[in-house]
């Protein structure tokens, strides 16, 4: 198989599902309290639109418990066609749906209904994707092939925010002077949602060129597959699924705190415990996330090649090590009392050069932690699981604690986080010389 192709197909149909996924991320801060939810205090709107945020992080397991079973008996690149088009067709239809006016409480079940399908696609994706590049890989150069996919974070994330802040600046929109009345509320945000459907074809168009990985047409060849990877993966290796799921916690933690939250933290939707707010403009907050996403990819790259030569484990304890420092240090970086762009930048830049060490080699690590005829199920379950504790709560309960205790106890929550991460990063055994053709 043509690894370039393989490069191409595994980093642009992540880098689409999560601009899909990202997008709204954006939009639950800045468009959905004010269209989706009824009228009335602004903080519990807020939290009413993290919590259909979070409802994909609950579709993401069963996503990957569904794709899963396919990609394991079936394949891996049929399966990746048909997460990409769940993501794709979830996407575009939240563009088109109707608001709380025009609607009722029908809009925000169908704008929860449609994040669900969102987290069933993206549940399925990740794992298909470090599959197809684990298992294609170049001998000792495993983890640099498994970046790739990952690049699809960081690239998803910079076309998300990218676009949507070309359309605000375009429509001069000002989150804290224009009303639900401007044009980028009533249409304008919809633009994202519906572009999504060019990317999905383009996606499609790559990957239904590929064949099937070697690894996995060999256990077929022998007759290694299994009728029911869940419960053979539950039966077999649930120490892996548990060691792989808290490895990845404290990733998913700092990520959605330095990306979805503190957007609302930072432009001032969420007042610390001490009353004041930060009010910085959407607009500056969105440029500023984009210079520090350039981090995020740059350090997802080396990463990859560090735990190429020094294994999985040293690099993601050093990077869990800073995770913890970098959360407890909360209380002072981010102390609204002395919070200034240029700080916030840089807390930006640190939380997401830190996101870009501990992401890199993880599309590595959790296949080589499974056999190949249980490989899919098992790395999408504990990569979506993770997400459940990581990262589907961490926007709610950051909201609670700034409003509640203040800052610096968010930084506390990421530091805790980073704890149990640490301990199963000691537990787990070194991946980098495993055998992935083992069933």
């Amino acid at each position: 198989m043509n690894r370039r192709r393989i490069i191409i197909a595994s980093m642009v149909g992540t880098t689409i599902e999560f601009f899909d996924f990202y997008i709204y991320a954006t939009a639950a801060v800045l468009v959905f309290p004010t269209l989706f939810f009824p009228k009335g205090d602004d903080t519990a709107a807020l939290l009413a639109s993290f919590a259909t945020f979070g409802l994909a992080f609950a579709a993401r397991p069963i996503g990957s418990i569904l794709f899963g079973h396919f990609g394991d008996r079936v394949g891996r690149k049929a399966t990746l066609v048909g997460s990409l088009v769940t993501m794709g067709v979830a996407t575009f239809l939240i563009g088109v749906l109707p608001t709380f006016d025009q609607a009722g409480y029908l809009a925000p079940a169908l704008l929860a209904l449609m994040r669900f399908a969102q987290g069933l696609g993206l549940g399925g994706e990740w794992s298909g994707a470090a599959l197809l590049a684990t298992e294609t890989a170049e001998k000792g150069k495993r983890a640099w092939a498994a970046m790739w996919p990952q690049l699809g974070a960081p690239f998803g994330f910079f076309l998300a925010n990218g676009t949507f802040l070309v359309i605000m600046s375009v429509m001069d929109y000002d989150s804290k002077t224009s009303g639900a009345d401007h044009p980028f509320m009533t249409w304008g945000w919809r633009i994202p949602f519906l572009l999504s459907a060019f990317m999905v074809i383009l996606g499609l168009y790559v990957r239904l060129k590929l064949t099937e990985t070697p690894v996995f047409a060999k256990a077929v060849q022998e007759g290694k597959k299994v009728k029911a990877p869940l419960g053979e993966v539950i039966r077999t290796a649930w120490r892996p699924l548990i060691i792989g799921t808290f490895v990845m916690v404290a990733t998913y933690t700092l990520f959605y705190l330095v990306t979805t939250w503190v957007v609302s933290y930072g432009t001032g939707k969420v007042v610390d415990k001490s009353g004041v707010k930060l009010g910085i403009s959407y607009i500056d907050f969105l440029q500023m996330q984009l210079i520090a996403v350039v981090f995020f990819a740059v350090f997802v790259a080396i990463s990859g090649q560090l735990a190429d030569r020094f294994g999985r484990r040293l690099v993601l304890i050093i990077a869990t090590v800073l995770i913890i420092v970098y959360g407890l240090s909360f209380q002072w970086i981010l102390d609204p009392a002395h919070v200034t762009q240029g700080s916030m930048l840089a807390v930006l830049i640190v939380g997401l050069t830190l996101m870009g060490f501990t992401f890199g080699p993880m599309s590595a690590v959790l296949p080589e932690l499974f056999a190949t005829n249980v490989r899919y199920t098992g790395s999408g379950i504990s990569y979506n699981f993770a997400s459940i504790i990581g990262a589907a709560i961490a926007p709610f309960i950051a909201t609670w604690l700034v409003a509640d205790f203040g800052v610096g106890w968010v930084g506390v929550y990421l530091a805790i986080a980073g704890v149990a991460t640490l301990i199963a990063l000691i537990v787990m055994k070194e991946t980098r010389d495993v055998d992935l053709d083992r069933v």
